[in-house]
């Protein structure tokens, strides 16, 4: 009755219980206006992330402190997409989805507070910078991205959050965090009954409020085709990206599966590809990572790790897709990929924590985690040549490499 949605999935038998407070608002939402605003606003890179930072500290303490008493594991995260409050615990369960469900709802912001914010977030900007996994990641984001701002980092830059003062926080925590734009949900040691019986209790009825988000139109090219720096790394670093083109359309629980699959055909630890740039001590087992990376207005397929020949790999990667384009995928080998992704992610249902941040994500991009798992019983050859067809495009691939400060 609050507005909010409560998803819910108790594990009996469970010991641990896993509660995830979250709200659709994330880096990328800097141009926005609600029903009752007469013009957009366009607030400072990093100020999702800020805001985060901001609301577990009220007048009266900080909720660390709240949970440090009661022994719980709590944390929160701020994404391209989407800000999330979080606890684990193994008792008292019913007092920590008390304190989340607080000081979540009392937003207490003053010039001086938000001041002192600014030097620990400040921090914070330059320990990513020294980050070389995190630098190769947004080097290759801004050689793909022109103008969509998940090309930015997600706490902004020192110059950005000087620009963040108290009514800008409100103005945002007021937009975004209305509960009509979020949800709660709970995994594990729980039921239905207390954590409803608590969120009737606590969460404050919200009035609907719709919010108009804008983003520049994004080019179908890519920026550049390779980004380099130096840093203080032993081995080389690479990210290869490979742009999609994004139309706007909703992209289903099957799209998402269907992906998955080419990509494990493509690139598993049983893949031909990679099999072969092991064999040829191009990649190790422990680095080497590949993703579908998505979000509003941008999609991308993503390969990383160490190289001792970054360029060699990318290669490697793009010889890959010419021959799945050329060649395709075989039902056999659709099958195979499809069931042994059903039983990771049916594995995944194990974990109260996995399931939560699945559901959540899913709930948030309108699908359905279930659903989702499903369609690998569904996906064909013909599915899968089809998006190998649409995605792979030789001329919107991009790369970014760090390399070791003293290599020629």
């Amino acid at each position: 009755k609050s507005g909010a949605t409560i998803l819910l999935y108790p594990m009996k038998g469970y010991s641990t219980a896993y509660a995830l407070f979250a709200t659709k608002y994330g880096s990328v939402d800097t141009t926005f206006k609600t029903n009752e605003d007469p013009d957009f606003v366009t607030v400072p890179e990093g100020i999702a992330h800020y805001l985060e930072h901001k609301l577990f500290e009220n007048d009266e303490c900080d909720a660390f402190d709240l949970y440090a008493k009661t022994g719980a594991n709590a944390n929160a995260y701020t994404s391209f997409d989407k800000t999330a409050y979080l606890f684990s615990c193994s008792q008292k369960f019913e007092e920590n989805l008390r304190i989340l469900l607080g000081f979540v709802q009392e937003p207490y912001f003053t010039d001086a507070t938000v001041a002192k914010e600014q030097g620990i977030i400040g921090q914070e900007i330059r320990m990513y910078e020294d980050d070389t996994g995190w630098r190769v990641f947004f080097n290759c984001l801004q050689a793909m991205y022109e103008k969509n701002p998940v090309r930015i980092d997600i706490a902004g830059t020192i110059e950005s959050i000087a620009k963040i003062d108290k009514d800008l926080l409100y103005r945002c925590y007021n937009t975004f965090y209305n509960l009509n734009n979020m949800a709660l949900c709970v995994c594990g040691n729980c039921t239905e009954e207390e954590v409803l019986a608590l969120c009737d209790k606590m969460l404050k009825k919200s009035e609907p409020v719709e919010v108009e988000r804008v983003f520049e139109e994004e080019p179908d090219t890519i920026v550049q085709p390779l980004v380099e720096e130096k840093l203080p790394v032993a081995c080389p670093m690479f990210q290869f990206g490979v742009k999609e083109a994004v139309t706007g359309a909703h992209r289903t629980e099957k799209d998402l599966a269907v992906t998955e699959v080419l990509l494990d055909i493509m690139a598993s630890d049983s893949s031909p590809m990679f099999r072969k740039l092991l064999d040829a001590g191009l990649v190790n087992e422990a680095s080497f990572s590949y993703e579908y990376f998505e979000g509003t207005g941008y999609g991308a397929l993503l390969f990383g790790g160490e190289s001792g020949n970054p360029e060699a790999v990318c290669d490697a990667i793009r010889e890959e897709m010419a021959r799945l384009k050329r060649e395709g995928v075989k039902e056999e080998d659709v099958r195979r990929s499809a069931k042994s992704l059903y039983g990771a992610n049916v594995s995944g249902l194990n974990s109260p924590d996995v399931i939560a941040n699945a559901v959540m994500t899913m709930y948030f991009n309108d699908r359905e985690l279930f659903r989702y798992i499903e369609c690998f019983s569904e996906i064909t050859a013909e599915d899968v040549n089809a998006r190998i067809q649409t995605l792979f495009d030789m001329d919107k691939t991009a790369a970014s490499i760090i390399r070791p400060l003293d290599e020629a």
